[in-house]
């Protein structure tokens, strides 16, 4: 059965075989090219697998798949079993060991999937209204580089919640990651419109960290007529 040759190459790369077992399965190696062929093949599989999930696969679970697999993708009901050669058994086991592994481990939310901003449209007033107009039409083109340094000189003749904002996004989107908490922190110690915003965006900075815990510790201090809550409790479900 081809499940139990690629329980013995598994075997045998985490070092289980009986020392006779080990000289004998080498043997069979050098004598057989196309055996040493699937293994090689077996253990790109399972490289692909530990760096692709960063964890090994489960033993007991890896040698139930494989039988499990056998039965039900390679055997149909009231057909002729379908002979496949051996490195086609394999990917197809591969392929259905990685579906299960997404399965039954889902991935963590992206940042990516969350960074949707509001476009910034700006009060024009005072000294710097030609930096401001420039930086939101930079901020709107998701220019983010561009509009710091316009911000920054509106913020030091206008400091309002509202443009401290738009300039926190863009430190967090340009990976200035400690500012944009600075920034965020101080508009969320307020009690502007922009409060539960800021409170929003500090728990963005938190995934785009990857602190998954920290960011969930975060969302649940919005409350729930943020006017986004909805955003804010798919993103809570996707972290439990």
């Amino acid at each position: 059965m081809n499940e139990d040759k690629y329980i013995l190459f598994d075997q045998y790369l985490q070092d289980e075989l009986s020392d006779e077992a080990r000289l004998d399965f080498e043997n069979q190696l050098l004598e057989n090219p196309e055996l040493a062929s699937e293994f090689e093949t077996f253990k790109e599989v399972q490289l692909q697998l530990e760096t692709k999930f960063d964890f090994a696969v489960d033993r007991d679970t890896f040698e139930a798949n494989l039988k499990r697999i056998s039965n039900e993708h390679f055997k149909p009901k009231n057909t002729k079993v379908i002979s496949l050669k051996p490195w086609a058994y394999l990917v197809a086991a591969s392929v259905v060991l990685l579906l299960g592994l997404f399965l039954f481990n889902p991935s963590k939310p992206s940042f990516e999937d969350y960074n949707q901003y509001e476009n910034a449209y700006l009060t024009e007033r005072g000294d710097e209204v030609a930096n401001l107009k420039q930086a939101e039409i930079a901020f709107n083109a998701k220019d983010y580089k561009t509009a710091i340094p316009l911000f920054e000189s509106v913020l030091k003749v206008n400091k309002t919640a509202e443009i401290q904002y738009f300039y926190g996004i863009s430190l967090l989107e340009n990976d200035q990651i400690e500012k944009a908490e600075v920034v965020f922190n101080e508009i969320k110690s307020g009690n502007s419109v922009y409060k539960n915003k800021a409170i929003y965006a500090l728990a963005l900075a938190k995934l785009k960290q990857k602190e998954y815990q920290s960011c969930k510790k975060i969302l649940l201090t919005i409350p729930s007529d943020y006017e986004n809550y909805e955003k804010v409790e798919e993103l809570l479900d996707k972290l439990d």
